[in-house]
């Protein structure tokens, strides 16, 4: 579990975070969603250390991290498995050395234990025998999954994953989204997510914060956003015509 107290960021004059208290909680998937510059990655890095917020403090655990110094917070961020935007694998490394990177870095396994680690969490991802491709060799969606399966060779804690459907197909997007998911309940890791996918919200929105000019704006499930009538909600989530379309049929279903 992830404990947010308090916290507020501001650059120069911008003040970009107001405020914001929230919990992330232990084997669920936890969605961070809002329009564009709101606030969602900020929050997000300063959760995880890359900024260092106004006040406030961020709690791993009953463990302040906010307050720990440099050593105690590089023991808590190997806790910590990172999906990005872009996947962000190493174009000149294979499949398997992208894997291996975390374990390489951070522990002193040996090469049969991490490329035991690596095999393992390949096949978790479906991508048992890849291990030789680059990722050029590869698709977007399976990107992804290699991305996914870097992300907990280290066997996190805590996953964080930024975008995970950005740029993939409906179809692709769902089998992700699963196996977040499943990642999620199989592992009972605290996984935070940071996405505009409305699929995903309803798909695996286990709890939901939803920024609106850096506050902390609701919260809630993928079932009570859907009957909410916050306005700043109903614009997010029904902004096309369509999605009106479809709350006005549910509206009309009710009544």
């Amino acid at each position: 579990m992830i404990t947010v107290e308090g916290i507020n960021k501001t650059f120069g004059d911008n003040h970009v975070l107001h405020d914001i208290t929230t919990t992330f909680e232990k084997g669920k998937v936890n969605l961070i969603i809002g329009q564009s510059g709101q606030g969602k990655s900020v929050l997000t890095k300063c959760v995880v250390g890359l900024h260092d917020p106004d006040t406030g403090s961020v709690i791993y655990n009953g463990r302040n991290f906010t307050e720990m110094d440099r050593k105690e917070k590089v023991s808590v961020r190997k806790e910590i498995g990172m999906l990005f935007q872009g996947s962000a694998l190493f174009d000149s490394m294979t499949v398997e050395d992208n894997v291996m990177f975390p374990l390489t870095m951070f522990t002193n396994m040996t090469k049969k234990e991490k490329l035991d680690r690596v095999n393992f969490c390949l096949d978790r991802v479906n991508l048992n025998e890849t291990n030789a491709l680059f990722p050029a060799e590869c698709s977007g969606g399976m990107q992804k999954r290699i991305a996914i399966a870097r992300a907990i060779s280290m066997k996190p804690k805590y996953l964080f994953c930024d975008e995970p459907n950005s740029g993939l197909d409906p179809k692709t997007a769902i089998i992700i989204d699963n196996l977040i998911r499943e990642i999620t309940y199989e592992y009972d890791i605290t996984t935070v997510v940071i996405t505009h996918d409305m699929n995903s919200v309803i798909e695996i929105g286990d709890t939901i914060l939803f920024i609106h000019n850096g506050r902390n704006w609701w919260e809630g499930d993928r079932t009570s956003i859907i009957k909410t009538d916050n306005p700043e909600i109903l614009d997010f989530v029904y902004a096309s015509d369509f999605m009106k379309e479809i709350r006005a049929s549910m509206r009309a279903s009710r009544s």
